[in-house]
């Protein structure tokens, strides 16, 4: 039996790329996920109209990876005390978000950034429940892997 996760963690080139070499991550997928408009493009997210952020569903096998250690990578795959931005890349689509699909989810991805907050970090991650889920187009999908004579010095693969 799987589960599923969903993150927002800037581009999700990178994020998805990290979490595909998770072992236990059965499947990942980048798409839209938070906003209010139906099948979104890239386009149509990049303008900041849609509401969606970047996103990648995480399908899981809870038997070799948990939740919590995903929630782990998560926090070390991007800053999640940025505002709508990672790095160069500035929009509400860029925004630190964790979308829970379930209660035991959200009490973990809750009691995990309180760990952060406690700590001493202004988390902006927002932690909201699961929204609808639209895949992107297949050019984004595993695109480091495609892609990876371009981007060799960027990111290991």
């Amino acid at each position: 039996m799987t589960e599923t996760a969903i993150f927002g963690a800037g581009c999700f080139w990178g994020v998805e790329a990290a979490f595909r070499r998770v072992d236990g991550v059965v499947e990942t997928a980048v798409g839209y996920a938070g906003g209010h408009t139906a099948e979104p493009g890239y386009y149509d997210v990049c303008s900041g109209q849609t509401g969606h952020a970047e996103v990648v569903r995480v399908v899981f096998d809870p038997e070799r990876v948990s939740y919590e250690q995903l929630l782990g990578l998560f926090w070390q795959v991007h800053d999640p005390t940025q505002v709508n931005r990672q790095g160069p890349d500035i929009g509400t689509q860029y925004r630190t978000v964790i979308f829970y699909r379930s209660e035991a989810q959200k009490e973990a991805a809750e009691a995990s950034q309180a760990k952060l907050v406690a700590a001493g970090h202004p988390i902006a991650t927002q932690i909201e429940p699961a929204a609808e889920f639209w895949m992107a187009e297949d050019y984004h999908q595993q695109y480091f892997e495609k892609n990876r004579r371009i981007h060799a010095g960027l990111f290991r693969v």
